[in-house]
């Protein structure tokens, strides 16, 4: 809906947009995120600003060891078609009451996979599923955490999503004046 608005930005190469992207699966997409859009409008989303000339890039996040890592093919495929220009990935990590939330969220949709996803998400959380340390924790580690990342940055290269990020400009802007500003508080 802000289209006209982010070309106008563009234009001066003063925004760039990011669309996440979690599932393709529109089954999945309805239990895992019921209030959000569905699979379909993210990938409008990008087609419509990238025909108003905004740079568009993909969020796949978050990425749910053992849910829908097996998607990133499919989901790069689709943003690239979409017209993204590039792509990152974060995969999931559960701080706090998340935790328990998803923990009854797979109890209701996905008993068969519980122990899989949290034993997975455990693996490329350092043994946790959350690593609340700074610097680290919107990174994975571990074995399971380097497979996903070579995936998805051999599918980011091959559907052309690595490309470096433009430079954001502010180049444009001026601080707003006027009798408003000038008051002053003494």
């Amino acid at each position: 809906r802000d289209a006209d608005l982010l070309a106008e930005l563009a234009r001066f190469d003063a925004v760039s947009v990011n669309v996440s992207v979690t599932t393709l699966d529109p089954k999945l997409a309805r239990s895992l995120e019921p209030r959000a859009s569905q699979p379909h409008q993210p990938l409008r989303a990008i087609e419509a600003l990238r025909r108003a000339g905004v740079p568009v890039n993909a969020m796949v996040a978050p990425i749910i060891p053992g849910l829908n890592d097996h998607e990133i093919p499919r989901i790069l495929e689709a943003v690239r078609d979409a017209g993204a220009q590039g792509a990152a990935s974060i995969v999931l990590r559960l701080p706090h009451g998340v935790k328990q939330l998803f923990e009854d969220w797979l109890d209701r949709h996905a008993p068969e996979r519980k122990q899989r996803v949290l034993a997975l998400v455990r693996d490329v959380r350092g043994g946790r599923l959350n690593d609340a340390r700074f610097g680290t924790r919107m990174r994975s580690e571990g074995p399971y955490a380097e497979q996903l990342r070579s995936l998805f940055e051999v599918q980011r290269r091959r559907h052309g999503l690595d490309a470096p990020r433009r430079e954001l400009s502010a180049a444009h802007f001026r601080r707003p004046g006027g009798a408003q500003l000038e008051l002053g508080f003494e």
